[in-house]
């Protein structure tokens, strides 16, 4: 019986894309700062249209290529600390907010996120969430190698909250990393399939495959319900 509901953070309770957005226009405000002629619409428009075309890795680069301005490595470095360290501009949506409220009061609730400090935490802070989770993990501080597919962000889980993983559910997007671990573990894997989640490959193999799938978060109550009461799902 699910006791312990633990929350993957980006595309799982509110849509990546949107942070994503919020450090293009820091950005874009920094470097229309040093660029006269550039205006912070024009840097932005070109970020967001390299970042739409796929390229996640050296958008920064791209849109500079492409708008003519020279840059150097101490440039780009500062440009990814200025993304990384912004307040972001993110709210928690009306959905995921509703399943806080409910999840809270049956269920002990935990938050296990990957990511650069301390962009994490500043989503945690903007999002308003962090009241909901009687633990949060944030894997970075147990050292980079204990990002998923690691399994120690989860073990530090049942550790703190002193619970096993048959008693775990574990909410997330990523088919990629995952479910790797809580699979291996024993820990009930749902995938939440939002609609703008910028990770949409298949699981390239079976123990990387979450157990259950729902099309958005509010259906999680029912679902968690349904396990309770051994009813079909």
């Amino acid at each position: 019986m699910v006791t312990t509901v633990v929350f993957d953070l980006d595309d799982t309770l509110y849509d990546e894309l949107d942070y994503c957005r919020s450090g293009f226009k820091a950005v874009s405000e920094f470097l229309a700062g040093r660029i006269a002629s550039l205006p912070a619409g024009r840097i932005y428009d070109r970020l967001w249209a390299e970042f739409s075309a796929g390229n996640h890795e050296a958008t920064f680069n791209a849109a500079l290529d492409a708008l003519g301005q020279s840059y150097d490595d101490q440039l780009i470095s500062r440009l990814v600390t200025i993304y990384r360290t912004h307040k972001p501009e993110i709210t928690l949506p009306p959905d995921s907010l509703n399943v806080l409220d409910l999840l809270s009061t049956r269920y002990t609730l935990a938050l296990l996120t990957d990511g650069y400090m301390p962009a994490q935490q500043l989503k945690v802070q903007a999002l308003g969430i962090a009241k909901y989770f009687k633990c949060v993990i944030y894997t970075e501080l147990l050292g980079r190698h204990c990002w998923k597919p690691s399994s120690a962000g989860f073990e530090e889980i049942i550790r703190r909250l002193n619970t096993r993983p048959r008693d775990m559910a574990y909410v997330a997007d990523n088919p990629i990393k995952d479910f790797i671990a809580p699979n291996a573990l024993g820990i009930l894997t749902i995938q939440v399939l939002r609609p703008g989640r910028l990770h949409k490959q298949t699981a390239p193999d079976p123990v990387a495959q979450p157990r259950l799938a729902i099309q958005k978060i509010s259906d999680l109550p029912d679902l968690l319900q349904k396990l309770s009461d051994h009813r079909p799902v």
